[in-house]
């Protein structure tokens, strides 16, 4: 039986990075809402509470009811899931004053106590709360401080349950992917065997039982996900998988065209559509960037149940959503996030049943089961890509013409980025979570042959990241954006300016829209 933590969530930003720092110590992981725990799952070997952007004082605040879980499973809380247990417990939370964020330092802390095991003293901690524990219940007792904050880690006395005011899955502490295999490993008893050939083996196996004789029918885009669901998939039923290329007009330049030849080497059997004037026709002069998702997911579905109808027998539609695009379209405040296409736009009644076998994968997780799949690295390798295509990079109304524009300097950007090499010998491609170019809504004045121009102004992203849930921007030579930006302005008409974007994730997303 698959061993798993749950993690419930309380809304914070960085649940999912719980669940991520989790899986590289091998640990099956699923996150939850925080009032949905799985009373009698065997499987269950501890709970962490996530952090929240509430305070515990918060009349609209997530309170749930602990007692079945306190005392029975190894618990763990952090942040708000640590100040909610204080204050429900007889403790006391009040303001910060001054809201507590940044790098800290432990100035004290027992070393002795399981949770701090293997952590160096002085270790760095990132903090991110407004209210701060002034007051432990007489049961709980601290075992750790910093500078500013004097409770910043207990443990219930007799219980597994421990609290962090800190967040240790946060990068910037740079123990705490320790302190969460203590907690994981040493306290919950993981056996840390979810790798990459589990998950196929496993996963072959529950499609085989899962699917039986049926056909299937999968949405390919030619990224990553799709590519390794669809050779999954193959591994599973063989010729009863049939893929499908869908070509919505918002695809990068000659995509269609490539990525076709790319799957000849997988041995699918793919299905190639131009379906493009359906889209653009739908999306001319929507603007708002939730409405263009709904209707490009909306098109895909529609798609793929009509070309559904002339496979015998098909009755599924696979899909490459990953664990993210899951959890990212609605977070437990309720506040969508945004949409994906192969999540956002289902309607109610489908024709066909959904099969997604990469459900539980975070990105870099799909990657290793691509290598333990035999892939080829350059499918492995490739760029994440929007479902939504260029539609979510052309802010405003879209038209062939603006397409046309963004597809001719999106193109020089990551040949650029192909073609260039960085101080390590590796191209700079390599180096980037992800990149593309996006068509602002905006006309600059410029000057070109001696002439007065008015034409498109264009931002460059290119991000660096091991998840996608937490972005840095990159820091590309300046050389090389001289070049890209000299580059695009001089072979593409219609653009007279080009900037960079510097912005992380949070608080801004990898995508605009």
């Amino acid at each position: 039986m698959q061993q798993k933590i749950i993690i419930l969530d309380f809304g914070s930003q960085t649940t999912q990075l719980i669940g991520r720092r989790l899986r590289e110590l091998d640990t099956f992981c699923e996150i939850l809402p925080y009032n949905k725990f799985p009373e009698n799952d065997p499987s269950v070997i501890g709970v962490i509470l996530s952090g929240s952007p509430y305070s515990v004082y918060d009349p609209t605040a997530f309170k749930p009811d602990l007692s079945v879980i306190r005392g029975r499973y190894p618990l763990l809380g952090i942040c708000y899931g640590a100040q909610y247990m204080a204050q429900t417990y007889g403790g006391k939370v009040e303001p910060a004053g001054l809201r507590e964020y940044g790098r800290a330092n432990l100035s004290r802390f027992d070393h002795d106590n399981p949770l701090f095991k293997g952590i160096s003293d002085n270790s760095q901690v990132w903090m991110s709360h407004g209210d701060t524990i002034t007051a432990l219940p007489s049961d709980f007792k601290c075992i750790a401080s910093t500078a500013k904050v004097e409770y910043a880690a207990y443990q219930i006395d007799g219980e597994k349950t421990w609290g962090v005011q800190f967040h240790p899955e946060a990068f910037h502490s740079t123990e705490g992917l320790q302190l969460l295999k203590n907690f994981a490993v040493d306290i919950c008893g993981s056996r840390q065997d979810w790798s990459p050939a589990s998950f196929v083996e496993t996963t072959v196996a529950e499609l085989k039982q899962q699917l039986g004789d049926d056909r299937v029918v999968l949405g390919l885009s030619g990224g990553v996900d799709s590519s390794v669901a669809a050779v999954l998939l193959n591994r599973a039923i063989g010729d009863r998988l049939t893929c499908i290329f869908v070509n919505h007009g918002l695809l990068r330049k000659n995509e269609f065209e490539n990525v076709m030849k790319d799957y000849e080497c997988l041995g699918l059997n793919v299905v190639g559509v131009d379906a493009s004037p359906l889209f653009m026709g739908r999306l001319a002069g929507v603007t708002d960037p939730e409405q263009k998702r709904k209707i490009i997911g909306k098109g895909f579905i529609e798609v793929f149940d009509r070309e559904a109808e002339k496979i015998t027998d098909a009755k599924w539609l696979a899909q490459g959503t990953i664990y993210p695009d899951r959890i990212e379209s609605l977070n437990i405040t309720g506040k969508v996030i945004k949409s994906h296409h192969n999540v956002g736009g289902l309607p109610e009644k489908m024709k066909l049943k959904l099969c997604e076998p990469l459900k539980w994968l975070f990105k870099d997780e799909v990657r290793r089961v691509g290598r333990q799949l035999g892939m080829p690295e350059h499918l492995i390798t490739r760029h994440p890509f929007p479902g939504p295509g260029l539609g979510v990079r052309i802010l405003g109304d879209i038209t062939p013409e603006k397409v046309a524009i963004l597809q001719e300097a999106d193109d020089i950007f990551i040949s650029g980025l192909r073609n260039w090499k960085g101080e390590d010998g590796k191209s700079l491609y390599d180096s980037v979570w992800q990149a593309g170019v996006i068509l602002l809504p905006v006309q600059s004045v410029g000057v070109m042959g001696d002439e007065r121009t008015y034409e498109q102004a264009v931002a460059l992203r290119a991000v660096v990241s091991t998840d996608a849930m937490s972005a840095d921007w990159a820091h590309l030579p300046y050389d090389f954006l001289a070049q890209v930006s000299n580059d695009i302005i001089n072979h593409v008409k219609g653009i007279n300016r080009v900037c960079y974007d510097i912005s992380s994730k949070p608080p801004a997303t990898i995508e605009w829209e």
